[in-house]
Parts: structure tokens; C-alpha cells; sequence
């Protein structure tokens, strides 16, 4: 355990961060999940609308510094084109 105030200070900020984060990546999944459903369902109206809220989630993750950049976009790549897939 630490001694040093600082060093207390920095695992109650360490923790309060990941919950944080936690909370923000399972939010994406979930997203991700209902397009998913969506696709294999075969329901393009369903699958265009998740999408867009999936995207949204994404992104916000992003900004947020949860995701990079780079994967921000390979993930919505992905689920954009299983979306057009199925139109």
C-alpha cells in the first residue's frame, strides 16, 4: 500500500478513470452488438439505425481518449460495411 500522499491520491484517480472507461467500452459493445443483430437478422432499417447510434459512441469514445483514433475507424469500417452488405 502507498505511504505517500500523492501516490493514494493517484490510485483513487487510477480507479475512478478506468471505471470510467469501463463504463464507456461497454457502451460501444453494446452498440456494436445491435448493429451485429441487426445485420444477421437481415433487417436493413434496424441495421442502418444502430449504425448511426453505434457510430455515435463510438466517436464519442474516441474524443474521449477511450478508444485511438485509428480504432475508432476500423470499427465503424467494419460495421459499415456488414451494414451495406445487406442492402
Amino acid at each position: 500500500m502507498a505511504n505517500i500522499k500523492s501516490a493514494k491520491k493517484r490510485i483513487l484517480v487510477n480507479e475512478t478513470k478506468a471505471a470510467r472507461n469501463k463504463a464507456i467500452k461497454s457502451r460501444v459493445k453494446t452498440s456494436v452488438k445491435k448493429v451485429e443483430t441487426a445485420v444477421a437478422k437481415k433487417d436493413s432499417a434496424a441495421a442502418e439505425a444502430a449504425l448511426n447510434a453505434a457510430v455515435a459512441e463510438i466517436n464519442k469514445a474516441g474524443s474521449k481518449g477511450v478508444y485511438h483514433k485509428n480504432t475508432c475507424s476500423r470499427k465503424i469500417a467494419r460495421l459499415s460495411k456488414a451494414v451495406n452488405g445487406i442492402a
